[in-house]
């Protein structure tokens, strides 16, 4: 799976839907399946903590398919959805552009401001170990 150089930031409604889709195929995966989702599997997913209309998803699943994110494919009278963009490369992506937004670019500033974030030393203490580490 590539990742489009140009893939934009998902709207809240659609990157709640891609995160269900990405724990899902990831699930399959380790498992040793093929990676394709079930409407109804997503619908379970979300029915805990955003339930929506079929109607609902079945557009969100749509918008998410014509901007390259995931790939609708027939199974009998189901459809499936395989991500297309890995959830790592969107993340790298997403965070190189709120580094750039936010900070411009600067890694210092973003630094101080996680300095002042309110997160525990434990936190940064891990996040400094990690960077030393080279294990990010």
């Amino acid at each position: 799976m590539k990742m489009r150089s140009n893939a934009k930031k998902l709207p809240d409604s659609e990157l709640e839907i891609m995160q269900v889709v990405w724990n899902l195929a990831e699930e399959k995966e380790r498992e040793g399946k093929a990676n394709a989702v079930y409407r109804s599997e997503i619908e379970e997913q979300l029915s805990s903590v955003h339930p929506m209309a079929m109607t609902t998803l079945l557009t969100l699943l749509t918008r998410l398919s014509e901007k390259g994110f995931i790939s609708i494919e027939k199974e009998g009278r189901k459809s499936v959805y395989i991500p297309m963009i890995p959830r790592a490369e969107y993340q790298a992506q997403q965070s190189r552009s709120f580094l750039d937004k936010m900070f411009g670019g600067d890694i210092s500033s973003f630094a101080a401001a996680l300095q002042g974030s309110g997160l525990k030393k434990e936190d940064l203490a891990e996040l400094r170990k990690l960077l030393e580490d080279d294990e990010l």
